[in-house]
């Protein structure tokens, strides 16, 4: 019998344990879609670190208008980060699945400039021979000897 209470004790312990610390927001973004935020989000704040005077002189504010483009009040937004936040292992997949996205995008991006460093070097070399093929010393025609002779006869 004492068993039984202690079991019991221990079930009704761990079911009341579970309640949610983060409450399911009443407008909640699908995954996908929190994801593809998150993912323009990220694009940005690279954007920022990287160049950070390029978007000052963008007039609108650059998360406003993912936001908007998403049709996503900034309220909506943190709710639901602070929502998926509070998976720990839901939250890692979805920044996971991110940086996999910016991988890839950063592969594609690197095979770009490559080639069009190729190219640049190509065309650079083709200048460079046809600069080098001017500059070859043509022949200096010498004075006619035949005028010259014609002259000294008269």
């Amino acid at each position: 019998m004492k068993n039984f209470i202690i079991i019991i004790l221990v079930l009704f312990l761990s079911v009341s344990c579970k309640k949610e610390l983060v409450k399911t927001p009443k407008k909640l973004i699908e995954r996908e879609k929190m994801i593809d935020i998150m993912y323009d989000l990220s694009l940005l704040e690279a954007m920022k670190y990287q160049n950070p005077l390029s978007l000052d002189s963008v007039e609108t504010d650059p998360t406003k208008y993912i936001l908007k483009k998403y049709k996503v009040d900034s309220l909506q937004f943190a709710q639901n980060n602070m929502y998926y936040a509070s998976d720990y292992d839901n939250y890692k997949d979805m920044f996971d699945e991110i940086g996999k996205r910016l991988a890839k995008n950063q592969r594609a991006t690197d095979s770009i400039v490559k080639i069009e460093e190729k190219k640049e070097a190509k065309k650079k070399k083709n200048k460079a021979k046809t600069s080098k093929d001017s500059i070859v010393k043509k022949p200096v025609k010498g004075p006619n000897l035949d005028s010259i002779r014609r002259q000294m006869k008269h």
